[in-house]
């Protein structure tokens, strides 16, 4: 177990030294940006990636905000099972978010894609509807990047061939970005 554990630290340090560090400020300027302007961050993924998604958009809602008295306007795609499962069952599932950010998304809102392989039909789909609706886009990815490396309009992308590495750090450039925001003064940005 204690090697176990040691190739698994190890893996994901280097992966904290990867360039892709460099594009987290990128995406939290754009957060910043939105923010100050009350536009709405939307976020989508699926199994763990779904699951990283509703757990940034709480911190984007409430931790994000502590020092601002309030927070982002933001969504994750993947949290209502009553959308998701209607969606599926009359579109197809891989509408479930492209369906949704058709019908909530607005000209500079951003939303974030959180994937693994970067290949899923759904996420791939949401990217498209968002590009085409002048939103933001953003994906966090593992692997190779898949088509969401192509289209998304600014990848964070680690090369790693890890689905629990790549997880986790959705969720380190998430916590990075809202810890950030949080020390942000809100009133002076305006």
């Amino acid at each position: 177990m204690q090697q176990h554990i040691k190739n698994y630290t190890d893996k994901l340090s280097r992966s904290l030294c990867h360039a892709a560090m460099q594009d987290v400020q990128v995406l939290a300027s754009a957060l910043l940006e939105a923010w100050v302007s009350g536009r709405c961050i939307y976020l989508c993924g699926n199994g763990g990636s779904a699951g990283n998604a509703i757990h940034l958009a709480n911190d984007f809602i409430y931790g994000a905000g502590l020092n601002n008295e309030g927070g982002l306007r933001a969504e994750a795609l993947s949290a209502n099972a009553a959308v998701l499962t209607c969606l599926g069952n009359d579109l197809g599932y891989d509408s479930i978010y492209a369906e949704q950010i058709r019908i909530k998304g607005n000209p500079d809102d951003i939303l974030i894609v959180l994937s693994g392989s970067g290949n899923s039909a759904n996420v791939v789909k949401a990217l498209e509807v968002a590009n085409q609706k002048g939103m933001k886009t953003f994906a966090i990815l593992g692997f190779s990047g898949g088509r969401c490396k192509e289209i998304a309009q600014f990848p964070i992308h680690f090369e790693v061939d890890d689905m629990q590495i790549a997880e986790d750090l959705q969720l380190i450039v998430g916590h990075i970005c809202m810890q950030w925001l949080c020390d942000q003064d809100l009133a002076a940005s305006k």
